[in-house]
C-alpha cells in the first residue's frame, strides 16, 4: 500500500501544479501590485538577515540540497510572487533523515527529563522572542493576516512550553504482585522516530504541536511540512538547532510528498506517524502503517456545526460563530462549516450576522486592519466556487458575498448562504474556505441529529444560555471538541482530536504525551530466591 495516490489527490502541493493555478498578477491594480511587491523583498530581506529564512533541507543538523538538485518554488498566495526555492527530496533524503533521527534516538532518549525541558524551554524562548519574524513568515508564505499569524507563533510555542514542562511528568506506576516474593513495574518509554506529516494552514502551531511532546518524551523526529508552507518549518528547526538541541533529533524534508511518505510508512525504523490533514490520505497513512505495524495518530477532516439555540444570547452568538467560521479565511479544521439556527432566532441571527461578516476588511495580510487573507491556491478557490453554485442551484440564497473578490488571485469574498439543506455539498464536505451557510431546526433533537449526520466528528459549537441544555447536548454530540458560547477552543491544556472519521488520537494536554510512549511491565522476581 502506498502513499502516492491520494497524497497526489491532497492540497500538498508542488511548484509545477501550484504555479497553474495560479492567476496572472494582472488580476491586480498595478499600484496596489507594485506596493504588495515591495512588502515582499522588503520583509524577505529582513528574514535573510535574522537568519530564519532556510532554504534547504535539514537532516543530521547539516542544511541540505536535494541529491538531484531540484527545486520547487514557494509562493506568496496573496500575489503569486516566488517568495524562495527550497530543495524537491523524497526517498533518499528522507531515507537519511530516518538514519539520522534513528542515529541521535539513542543518545536523545537516554538525557534525563529534566536535561530535555531545557532545550525545550530554550527552543520555546527562542521561538518567541523572533514572534514578529516568524509571524512575518507564516503571512509571507500562508496568507493569513499579519496579527493572526503573530498569534499563531505565540499558540505554536506554547507547546513546547507546555511539553518542556510535562517532560518531568511521565510517570510509571507500581501494581501489587500476585505472589509475595515477586514485583510488578510499569515503564513509560519513548516510541521511538517519529514521522510528522503536517499541513499548510497552521505552518508552525501543527509542527510543534506534535515535535514538542515527541522531543519532550525522548523521541527523534522526521517533519515533512507542506509543500507550500515549509519556510515556517526550516525556520523553527533553525531555532532548534540555535537552542542547542543536538543534530539529527530534529530533521526536515519535504518536495515530493509520495515518495517521501512512502518512505516514512516502510521504513521499520520510524515507529510512530503522526499526520494532520485530510480523511483520504489519513486512511491511506493508516493502510501503509500496518505494514510495519506503527503506531499512527490522525487529526483528520472535519464537518463542524455551529447550533444556535432560541435562548442564545444574539451577540454572543455572532461573535462567536464569526470567529469559528472565518480565522483563517474558513482555512481550519474546526471551522464552523454548518451554522443551524432554531427558528425563533433564524431571521434575527441571520440578519445581525451578515451585517458582522460584512465588516470583516479583506486583503494582503500585511495590511492595516485586514480580517481575511487569501485561500492558499486556486484550488482551493475553485472548490468554494463550486460549493457555492451547488447550494445555489439547489434553493439556497446568497445573503452577502459569494464570489471572487476584486482583489483578484484567491481572494473570495467573505459569503453567507441562507435557506441551505442537508443534501447540498456545503452541509455534507469541509468548504474549508469563508463560506458560512445558514440552516434552520425547530427541536433540540433535530439539531442534534443534524449535527451528528456526518462521518467527521472533530468540533462542534453551542450557543445557548440553558445549563442542562449545555450538558444535554454536549453529551449527545459525537465530536471531539465541544465549544459553548466560545468559538475558539484550541489551547495547548486540553486534548485536541477527533471521533469517527475525523482521526486518532490527541494532541496537546498531558494525554498528548501518550502518543508519543510505550508501556513496558517489569516482572521482578526474588532476588535472594536459590
Amino acid at each position: 500500500m502506498t502513499f502516492a495516490g491520494v497524497a497526489r489527490m491532497a492540497l500538498v502541493g508542488s511548484s509545477r501544479i501550484f504555479a497553474s493555478h495560479l492567476p496572472t498578477m494582472q488580476s491586480f491594480t498595478p499600484v496596489f501590485s507594485r506596493q504588495m511587491s515591495t512588502n515582499m523583498q522588503s520583509f524577505t530581506a529582513q528574514l535573510r538577515n535574522s537568519g530564519l529564512l532556510r532554504t534547504q533541507g535539514l537532516i543530521g543538523g547539516k542544511w541540505i540540497d536535494a541529491y538531484d538538485g531540484k527545486t520547487l518554488e514557494v509562493y506568496n498566495p496573496a500575489t503569486g510572487e516566488v517568495i524562495a526555492n527550497v530543495p524537491h527530496m523524497g526517498g533518499k533524503e528522507t531515507n537519511d533523515a530516518i538514519s539520522s533521527a534513528y542515529n541521535a534516538f539513542n543518545s536523545w532518549s537516554k538525557l534525563t527529563a529534566a536535561e530535555r525541558s531545557k532545550y525545550l524551554r530554550k527552543w520555546y524562548d527562542l521561538l518567541m522572542a523572533h514572534k514578529e519574524e516568524l509571524g512575518q513568515l507564516i503571512t509571507l508564505e500562508q496568507g493569513k493576516p499579519l496579527k493572526e499569524a503573530v498569534g499563531e507563533v505565540g499558540y505554536g510555542a506554547s507547546f513546547i512550553e507546555f511539553f518542556a514542562e510535562e517532560a518531568k511528568r511521565v510517570y510509571g506506576d507500581i501494581i501489587p504482585a500476585t505472589l509475595p516474593d515477586r514485583r510488578i513495574f510499569v515503564l513509560k518509554q519513548p516510541v521511538g522516530v517519529v514521522g510528522a506529516i503536517t499541513p499548510w494552514n497552521f505552518p508552525l502551531a501543527m509542527i510543534t504541536r506534535k515535535v514538542g511532546p515527541a522531543l519532550a518524551c525522548g523521541c527523534t523526529v522526521v517533519i515533512k511540512p507542506s509543500e507550500l508552507t515549509p519556510l515556517t518549518a526550516l525556520a523553527a528547526a533553525e531555532l532548534a538547532l540555535e537552542a542547542g538541541i543536538p543534530p539529527g533529533v530534529v530533521n526536515v524534508v519535504m518536495g515530493n510528498a509520495a515518495d517521501i511518505g512512502d518512505a516514512l510508512l516502510a521504513s521499520p525504523q520510524v515507529r510512530k506517524i503522526t499526520f494532520t490533514g485530510s480523511t483520504a490520505v489519513g486512511k491511506k497513512l493508516m493502510a501503509g502503517a500496518a505494514g510495519t505495524v506503527k503506531k499512527v495518530s490522525l487529526e483528520l477532516g472535519g464537518n463542524a456545526p455551529c447550533i444556535v439555540f432560541d435562548d442564545a444570547d444574539l451577540d454572543v452568538a455572532v461573535k462567536g460563530t464569526l470567529a469559528a467560521k472565518f480565522r483563517n479565511s474558513g482555512q481550519t479544521c474546526v471551522c464552523a462549516n454548518r451554522v443551524l439556527v432554531q427558528e425563533g432566532i433564524y431571521e434575527k441571527f441571520a440578519d445581525a450576522f451578515s451585517k458582522a461578516v460584512q465588516n470583516l476588511k479583506v486583503g494582503d495580510g500585511f495590511g492595516e486592519g485586514v480580517a481575511q487573507g487569501p485561500l492558499i491556491n486556486e484550488s482551493a478557490l475553485k472548490k468554494v466556487e463550486t460549493f457555492v453554485q451547488d447550494a445555489i442551484s439547489k434553493g439556497a440564497k446568497v445573503l452577502l458575498g459569494g464570489k471572487r473578490h476584486s482583489l483578484g488571485m484567491t481572494f473570495y469574498e467573505p459569503t453567507v448562504i441562507s435557506d441551505v439543506e442537508s443534501e447540498m455539498l456545503v452541509s455534507r464536505e469541509e468548504v474549508f474556505g469563508p463560506v458560512a451557510p445558514l440552516l434552520r431546526f425547530k427541536t433540540e433533537e433535530e439539531a442534534i441529529h443534524m449535527a451528528n449526520d456526518t462521518n467527521a466528528g472533530l468540533a462542534a459549537y453551542i450557543f445557548t444560555n440553558n445549563n442542562q441544555r449545555t450538558w444535554r447536548v454536549s453529551e449527545a454530540l459525537e465530536y471531539g471538541l465541544i465549544g459553548v458560547n466560545e468559538g475558539l477552543i484550541s489551547t495547548e491544556v486540553a486534548p485536541f482530536g477527533g471521533v469517527k472519521q475525523s482521526g486518532l488520537g490527541r494532541e496537546g494536554s498531558k494525554y498528548g504525551m501518550d502518543e508519543y510512549l510505550e508501556m513496558k511491565y517489569v516482572c521482578l522476581g526474588d532476588m535472594n530466591r536459590k
